[in-house]
């Protein structure tokens, strides 16, 4: 059975004068209490996800702490490093560090152009990633540079790395250079047919191990599921117009984003999480949507499928 992960950012109370740290704790305990043992947290443009999770992970034990994704145009890989390896020590080795690069539009915030997006994160993970390993950035010099002043006690094992990856490019990317991949929103055929196969492949020829294809997907136990669809289409109708999320609909034959929701009683949603294993997703990143008693349902089908999951792969 595919992995089971949960996005604790959606369906948080947001009560009026809550503390969201408080609520994320809450969240993880109340995922963790299921038997689910894998969750995910994006980053936005308001709580710090990282810094979440150094907090997050001494209230919720035992479980992966999944960022999907930290952008890193706004972001030194030698600063991301270090609050990578904070969270690692803090967490005793659950951090899995999921890196993207945003989408046109979206880095005007931070006055920062999207331009060549590949070649920045590659760019980003020719200093990152040695860090994380231990080793000399190639080129530096100077204070700072030695592997022994980057080093953050406590900090083992090295912090995996995922690409939220869609297009070739980056998922060559993703599987010369890092542990796997995170989509959201792409549907079966493109896992199985372009993912997959992809990244498969640029990992092989580097000599790296299986890769890690985490596929990020609104799910509900329900028994309406027309009118889920529907909800997600409107919610998530922004995201319909972003490019890599166009082509993936389109490949997919997809009207629009509410096709892409995996809804159905408990039998049909976790036949539908076996036909994304089969088709070579390691993990499901599970958005539950629908209504509080829906996500309840839904909570308790993951929890169970949990505790027949197969640990992911966990390579630096």
């Amino acid at each position: 059975m595919i992995r089971i992960g949960v996005n604790l950012a959606v369906g948080l109370p947001h009560a009026p004068g809550g503390n969201v740290i408080d609520e994320l704790v809450e969240h993880g305990r109340s995922v963790a209490a299921a038997g689910v043992r894998t969750v995910w947290l994006p980053q936005g443009y308001d709580h710090d996800t990282l810094t979440a999770y150094a907090a997050i992970a001494r209230d919720v034990p035992d479980v992966e702490l999944g960022a999907s994704v930290v952008v890193v145009q706004p972001r030194h890989p030698r600063v991301l490093a270090a609050q990578a390896q904070t969270v690692q020590a803090a967490s005793h080795g659950r951090l899995t560090l999921g890196l993207g690069v945003s989408h046109p539009g979206l880095l005007d915030v931070y006055d920062i152009p999207f331009a060549r997006p590949v070649d920045a994160l590659r760019r980003h993970l020719d200093v990152l990633l040695p860090i994380l390993a231990g080793e000399r950035v190639p080129g530096s010099s100077g204070p700072g540079s030695s592997p022994d002043e980057t080093s953050v006690n406590g900090a083992t094992p090295p912090v995996p790395v995922l690409l939220g990856a869609l297009g070739p490019a980056m998922l060559r990317l993703a599987g010369e250079r890092t542990s796997g991949t995170i989509t959201f929103l792409a549907g079966p055929r493109t896992i199985g047919e372009h993912v997959v196969p992809l990244l498969t492949a640029a990992a092989e020829s580097a000599g790296r191990p299986r890769p890690r294809v985490v596929a990020g997907l609104p799910v509900a136990v329900t028994a309406d599921p027309d009118r889920v669809r529907a909800e997600v289409a409107a919610a998530y109708r922004a995201l319909a117009a972003l490019p890599s999320y166009r082509t993936s609909l389109d490949r997919e034959g997809f009207a629009g984003l509410g096709d892409i929701v995996i809804a159905g009683d408990e039998d049909e949603v976790a036949a539908e999480l076996q036909r994304y294993a089969d088709l070579g997703a390691t993990d499901a990143l599970v958005s539950r949507v629908g209504n509080t008693e829906e996500r309840n349902r839904t909570l308790h089908l993951l929890g169970k499928l949990s505790s027949g999951a197969a640990s992911a792969p966990r390579s630096p």
